[in-house]
């Protein structure tokens, strides 16, 4: 499968892409330099904002703009004038946390993970912050909380903890959000790979980016591994199904880390990469509050 760069970037830690439909446009992160950037692949245009904090997960609201988690909080954030407002901060006691990976599901919630932004303890949790601005945290005790994808019909949610090398599938009540029976559907601990962020494809199948792992492996439902895509870069970090068609899966990735000596043999390292992985994905759901 041929592995394309879709804008070749230095990003020093790539995140959280989100097709957005409407505008035939990828948007995606750079964590660690405060970036929101964006890719209109028909016309080849791009376009970089600054933002006043870090920010690591997107979702597109229903009533325009985006809604973002930020170290600060979840933020609304306008596109066309590059207006940042901050909305909730969910947990003002741990100001060491920032906020990490995070999407919406098809009911309008969107859920988000934090984590200790020096990685020394486990006080990352996972939010969800209903359409009403209702925020609860549902989990504690994580290291990395990462992928945070629920399935189209709201029963089920992945959550990889990043620090164990683990990926749960969580049952969830699809009205309310309420989570129950958790369960392993991958683990990666025998290996270099650390689960990362991920994408549902239109069969079901999870594709998950992994960290140090150069690849992005297709997990099936029962947690099978279906495909493995090798990558030129060794620290992928997330992936979202995109174009008219949702036939092409972008890719995340970073620099952070990296001696010169392995940068120099990862020229696209810190880029966005794209593929056509033979499925098709999921229009991403909207954020209704």
């Amino acid at each position: 499968m041929e592995i394309v760069c879709a804008a070749q970037r230095k990003n020093r830690l790539g995140e959280g892409p989100l097709w957005v439909a409407s505008e035939g446009r990828l948007y995606w992160l750079d964590i660690e330099s405060k970036l929101l950037e964006w890719l209109h692949p028909a016309s080849g245009e791009t376009g970089t904002w600054p933002l006043p904090c870090t920010v690591s997960a997107l979702a597109q609201r229903a009533k325009g703009g985006l809604l973002l988690g930020s170290e600060r909080g979840f933020a609304l954030f306008d596109p066309r004038t590059g207006e940042f407002t901050l909305m909730h901060n969910p947990e003002p006691e741990r100001s060491w946390n920032r906020s990490n990976d995070g999407h919406a599901d098809s009911m309008g919630r969107f859920w988000l993970g934090t984590m200790d932004n020096a990685q020394s303890r486990r006080s990352g949790a996972v939010y969800r912050l209903d359409p009403d601005w209702t925020c609860t945290r549902v989990l504690d005790g994580f290291g990395i909380p990462n992928t945070l994808v629920c399935t189209p019909d709201c029963s089920r949610i992945y959550i990889a903890d990043s620090s164990d090398r683990v990926l749960f599938a969580y049952d969830v009540e699809p009205k309310t959000g309420a989570l129950g029976d958790r369960r392993v559907i991958a683990q990666t601990v025998d290996t270099n790979a650390t689960p990362d962020g991920s994408a549902l494809d239109a069969e079901g199948c999870l594709w998950n980016a992994q960290w140090g792992g150069w690849r992005i492996v297709r997990y099936t439902p029962e947690g099978s591994i279906d495909r493995i895509i090798t990558l030129p870069v060794e620290q992928p970090t997330s992936c979202a199904f995109g174009g008219e068609d949702f036939s092409r899966l972008f890719i995340t990735t970073a620099r952070t880390g990296l001696s010169q000596e392995a940068l120099a043999g990862q020229p696209l390292a810190g880029s966005l990469l794209v593929c056509e992985p033979g499925v098709s994905g999921q229009p991403s759901a909207l954020f209704t509050g």
